[in-house]
């Protein structure tokens, strides 16, 4: 299902990094998420939601772009 806040997400397995671009075009890369996280984003009903819940505030993270 489409999400309203993310437009793509994938998780790098070497480095155990999330990226996730959200509907702004703003890239954010997410630290030590492990897969099984991933993957329960991917199935997830709502994956705002489940960002929101599982990954927000609990994981260190990067902006991997320069917009304002």
């Amino acid at each position: 299902m489409p999400s309203t806040v993310i437009r793509r997400f994938h998780h790098e397995a070497e480095s155990n990094r999330l990226i996730i671009e959200f509907q702004t075009g703003r890239r954010y890369a997410y630290f030590d998420v492990p897969p099984e996280v991933c993957a329960a984003m991917r199935r997830a009903h709502s994956r705002g939601s489940y960002f929101n819940e599982n990954i927000r505030d609990r994981y260190s993270f990067a902006r991997l772009d320069n917009q304002a």
